[in-house]
């Protein structure tokens, strides 16, 4: 019988999100310290201007100052209760 490991679900779960059109980013590859580093610190939740390209490509019909706002409301952290965030923000996406 075949163990399963950490490692074994977090590949299957990239390659499920590959097949879906996501893009795949070795964590180190984009660290803090790297050559192409992506935030300025792990203390950094979000990728910032990743997330500003996909909601300028995702709503291109949406005025700059709006998606700004979207942003910002994601970024915004509303309750010390993990569970709490979590449901704010898919409410958010849904």
């Amino acid at each position: 019988m075949t163990k399963i490991t950490e490692n074994v679900i977090e590949t299957f779960c990239i390659e499920l999100l590959e097949k879906q059109g996501y893009e795949y980013i070795y964590a180190p590859d984009i660290a803090p310290d790297s050559d192409n580093p992506q935030r300025s610190s792990f203390e950094d939740i979000l990728l910032s201007s990743r997330l500003t390209d996909a909601v300028a490509r995702i709503n291109p019909t949406i005025p700059h100052d709006a998606q700004q706002e979207a942003i910002k409301e994601v970024s915004r952290i509303h309750s010390p209760e993990l569970l709490t965030n979590n449901e704010s923000f898919h409410r958010m996406l849904t």
